[in-house]
């Protein structure tokens, strides 16, 4: 049997392989966008899909779309969704800008999935009733990221934040030098320090809650250029109303489809919150990183769990991999989102032309910011262990512990205890005791770490 088959579209006919589920377009784009072998994500073409079946569905209940089409339309999107035949999503990412060519891929997918001996589902025609790539395309780029970040960036930072704020508890008691400039500053309690994630994560989560707002409304109804050409003129609310059934999100059209398919505002937002969220990720791994350092020679305040040998020529090194795969995930994200911001630019007049890139690019972060918010919480934070002992040393050795007696001798004598007890690598009490008229007992209730870590003037 031949390996292939002929199948023709508006342009002529063209030879598939012959198991392929797609057509002609679909074999048009694969040939002409040789580019990277990075296909569009899953999600992406699974949001699609459920444009197809919503539009089926609407369609049916509008009197233009027989019962029989309906049903095999609805039929065959569900097996997409559900992940079968991903294998028939072939087309690279780096294809038209509208992308018109993962719109007919899953159009004719789902029309030879939906069609049968006694029944021709058209790819154009059924499939893609009351429809454009220019409205379907946006649409399934905000349907698919505000579904990946529903069920699953959102759980991933909400249970991040809960075993930072776990461990912060545990350890509410640890008094530790504090730092800024890398130089040893005032004490502060471990839990305040974590507590300063818990609450970057938590704005990091009110912040995509927002701009979720905006993503949920959709281009769909506005066909080709934002008039709603070839759709019922209750297509596109009936439309947000099916998908909100379908997923539990609170879509609706947005208020201008001109907008929708000339711009992608939202998205652009969207990914500057992964962006923000990218920063967050960064400042907590290298915090972790720097309190792990040593273990002789750096801070080693902590110890995080030995996970995988650390060289392949130096025995007995661990190395902090959690938090150095999540750096290198959150510079990917900054640098995503770099390219999303260029391609927010490219809407041409009513169509912005870098659709599929952006839709890439989203999906690309909020996977890799999910995944690493899990690793970090469940194998970093989760498991880290203090090093109390050389915590404890350093703080008591601390010169700018005289800051809490500005207010008692001021700040030119102890700038000058500060300056002694460094050099001479005492501890600021004994050289306050020497150098003041402060009683032990009077220094020892000004300079107790535990209670410089609770703010106000000491004393």
């Amino acid at each position: 049997m031949s390996e292939y088959r002929t199948e023709r579209d508006s342009m002529g006919e063209l030879k598939v392989p012959r198991d392929a589920l797609y057509g002609a377009q679909t074999q048009r784009a694969v040939d002409n966008f040789p580019v990277s072998g990075q296909q569009m994500p899953p999600a992406f073409i699974h949001a699609i899909a459920r444009i197809k079946r919503a539009a089926a569905q609407v369609n049916g209940d509008l009197g233009l779309l027989d019962t029989a089409r309906v049903d095999a339309i609805v039929a065959a999107a569900d097996a997409i969704v559900e992940g079968r035949h991903p294998d028939q999503f072939p087309i690279d990412v780096f294809q038209t800008g509208s992308g018109t060519s993962s719109n007919m891929n899953v159009n004719e997918v789902i029309a030879h999935l939906a069609s049968r001996d006694d029944l021709e589902v058209g790819p154009n025609d059924h499939v893609n009733m009351g429809q454009s790539s220019n409205d379907v395309i946006p649409t399934a780029l905000h349907l698919s990221a505000a579904l990946e970040v529903t069920r699953s960036l959102r759980p991933a930072l909400v249970d991040l934040r809960e075993t930072i704020d776990a461990r912060a508890a545990e350890l509410d008691g640890v008094i530790k030098t504090g730092r800024t400039h890398l130089m040893d500053a005032m004490p502060l309690r471990m839990s305040q320090e974590l507590g300063a994630w818990s609450s970057q994560i938590g704005q990091a989560i009110e912040r995509f809650d927002s701009a979720l707002l905006r993503v949920c409304r959709l281009a769909q109804g506005g066909t080709a250029v934002g008039t709603g050409i070839n759709a019922h003129p209750e297509f596109a609310e009936r439309m947000a109303a099916k998908l909100s059934e379908q997923t539990g999100l609170s879509l609706s059209p947005n208020d201008s489809f001109f907008a929708s398919l000339g711009s992608q505002d939202a998205a652009v937002e969207l990914s500057g919150q992964l962006r923000g969220l990218a920063v967050v990720v960064m400042k907590v791994a290298n915090d972790l990183r720097w309190m792990n350092s040593g273990p002789l020679a750096g801070l080693g305040e902590i110890e995080l769990e030995a996970l995988q040998p650390g060289s392949s020529i130096m025995p007995g090194k661990v190395n902090p991999v959690i938090p150095e795969s999540a750096a290198q995930a959150a510079a990917q994200v900054i640098g995503l989102d770099a390219a999303v911001t260029v391609a927010g630019q490219s809407g041409n007049f009513q169509l912005n032309v870098m659709l599929p890139l952006v839709a890439s690019n989203l999906l690309t972060s909020i996977t890799l910011m999910t995944n690493t918010s899990r690793l970090l919480g469940d194998k970093a934070i989760a498991t880290f262990t203090v090093r109390e002992d050389h915590l404890q040393e350093p703080l008591a050795r601390n010169p700018i512990l005289v800051t809490a007696l500005n207010s008692v001798i001021g700040y030119n004598a102890a700038a000058a205890i500060a300056k002694k007890a460094y050099q001479a690598g005492r501890p600021i009490i004994d050289v306050a005791e020497e150098e003041t008229t402060l009683s032990r007992s009077e220094l020892e209730g000004l300079l107790d770490p535990a209670a410089l870590t609770r703010g106000g003037i000491p004393g």
